[in-house]
């Protein structure tokens, strides 16, 4: 049963970055905009011999830093990052409790995705795992409570390790800030790249030296200015599209 003053079940308790206190709502009318607005609902502490491996990560996507508790959510949050659609990443965005055969049911998932289509809620689970009775249960309450109000739900496990790779190696030229303007711009300006391979793109410009150029090139590539297929190691041969 809920607690005395709390909002009726199901509902979600949000830590908001505006007010600097606790919010709780029920689940059916909490505003996007609150939940979008959110700090992590829990924090995480360093210890000798944990199991998971957390930390913070830089996302150009947020222009922050963004928390994971696991190097699989750290998996999953570069995927979002890369992901032209996301244009949000919120990182334990919420505590959703409801009451199922009269016994009170918590969760907090991973992320909160907003994207062109809509809020996406993620939880991140190794593959391993989604056959436990309990991991299966919360996350079947889950996605029923998340796709009631319209939105989508994902149950995210180990991607395809040549993705991964790729996409973990662009990461690396993701900030705008680090590259010159003017070649950046000059490169978006080549369509006849488009076609090319990437080692006709690392030398298209003499002006700047080839390190440059092709950090720049890498860079439009994780900005997904030109495509290449990330379940295909990167060579000088990539074929950009």
């Amino acid at each position: 049963m809920p607690e005395a003053g709390a909002s009726p079940l199901p509902n979600i308790s949000v830590r908001s970055k505006d007010f600097l206190e606790e919010v709780c709502i029920e689940w059916d009318r909490a505003p996007l905009e609150l939940i979008s607005n959110a700090t992590p609902w829990r924090t995480f502490r360093w210890r000798h011999g944990q199991k998971h491996y957390s930390g913070t990560y830089w996302s150009a996507t947020e222009r922050a830093h963004v928390i994971y508790e696991s190097r699989l959510e750290l998996a999953r949050l570069l995927f979002a990052d890369f992901d032209p659609a996301v244009s949000r990443i919120i990182a334990q965005p919420f505590l959703i409790r409801t009451s199922i055969d009269k016994r009170m049911r918590k969760h907090v998932p991973d992320y909160l995705l907003l994207t062109g289509d809509g809020p996406v809620v993620v939880d991140v689970k190794p593959h391993s795992q989604l056959d436990k009775p309990k991991v299966r249960f919360t996350l079947e309450w889950t996605r029923v409570l998340v796709e009631r109000r319209g939105w989508r739900y994902e149950v995210w496990t180990e991607p395809p390790a040549t993705e991964l790779e790729t996409v973990r190696f662009l990461a690396g030229f993701r900030n705008a800030e680090r590259f010159d303007p003017e070649l950046v711009s000059a490169l978006k300006a080549r369509d006849d790249l488009r076609g090319r391979t990437l080692a006709h793109a690392f030398s298209a410009y003499r002006r700047w030296t080839a390190p440059i150029v092709r950090a720049s090139v890498l860079h439009l590539l994780w900005c997904n200015h030109f495509v290449v297929s990330i379940d295909q190691p990167l060579s000088p041969r990539t074929v950009l599209t």
